[in-house]
């Protein structure tokens, strides 16, 4: 790779923590809906992400923002970047 060549801008989206899957690792889900192709009835879907969380900083239902990185380990390609909305512990 030529030093003059430009990165390609890494996806981010945020997503609400499901899970503290171990140490420096979180699960996030990203919800969204799809219209059906035949039907137009839209479907909520949702998909599970393996996030490293370096710091150990995010808890199960905050909201949080996540970037693609290069794969950590098997499941985890994604790192955390900010938390967006931290849960209120009185409401658990």
């Amino acid at each position: 790779m030529k030093n003059t060549e430009q990165r390609k801008e890494r996806k981010t989206v945020s997503g609400r923590v499901v899970s503290r899957s171990g140490d420096k690792s979180i699960r996030v889900v990203l919800d969204y809906r799809v219209k059906h192709p035949v039907y137009g009835k839209y479907i909520s879907k949702r998909t599970k992400l393996g996030v490293h969380d370096e710091k150990n900083q995010a808890e199960v239902g905050d909201i949080v923002e996540i970037s693609e990185c290069r794969p950590m380990s098997k499941t985890k390609s994604w790192r955390l970047l900010r938390i967006v909305q931290k849960v209120d512990k009185d409401l658990l």
